[in-house]
């Protein structure tokens, strides 16, 4: 493992080599310095050719997000900060997490049904609600 690489678990690093960044022209407001220099970083990521373990490929590529492409590479541009390099740490910090939210197991959801006192208590504020409304309809002669 070397010192350069993603740490994405214990077990998971991606090395920098299949990283690639590019250093581009940063959009928005920032005056002069925006115009002259390219801080802004464009990070793309093959997950195919990648040595991610198979089970981070699948849920990867079975993700609807933008940011990946139907060639399955991933695209993230970093434009937040005004250094280059605080840039590229963000980039790779966010690679970082998008492969590792494709691991959490999302729990099942299990149905619930409302107790019979909540039922009650519903019922009784509905025909309490429609009493009130009732007395507000009677004339007064």
């Amino acid at each position: 493992m070397e010192t350069d690489d993603l740490i994405i678990s214990n077990r998971v690093t991606i090395p920098q080599r299949e990283i690639t960044m590019t250093a581009i022209r940063a959009q928005g407001a920032g005056g002069q310095h925006v115009n002259t220099s390219s801080t802004a970083i464009h990070l793309q990521f093959d997950i195919h050719a990648s040595s991610l373990p198979a089970y981070y490929k699948e849920r990867l590529l079975a993700v609807k997000d933008k940011r990946i492409s139907s060639a399955g590479i991933i695209t993230i541009k970093a434009q937040e900060y005004r250094s280059q390099e605080q840039n590229r740490q963000h980039a790779l910090n966010r690679l970082a997490d998008m492969i590792r939210a494709v691991t959490v197991v999302q729990r099942k959801r299990i149905a619930t049904r409302p107790s019979k006192g909540s039922k009650t208590r519903r019922l009784d504020s509905k025909n309490k609600r429609g009493q009130l409304k009732a007395r507000r309809r009677e004339r007064f002669d």
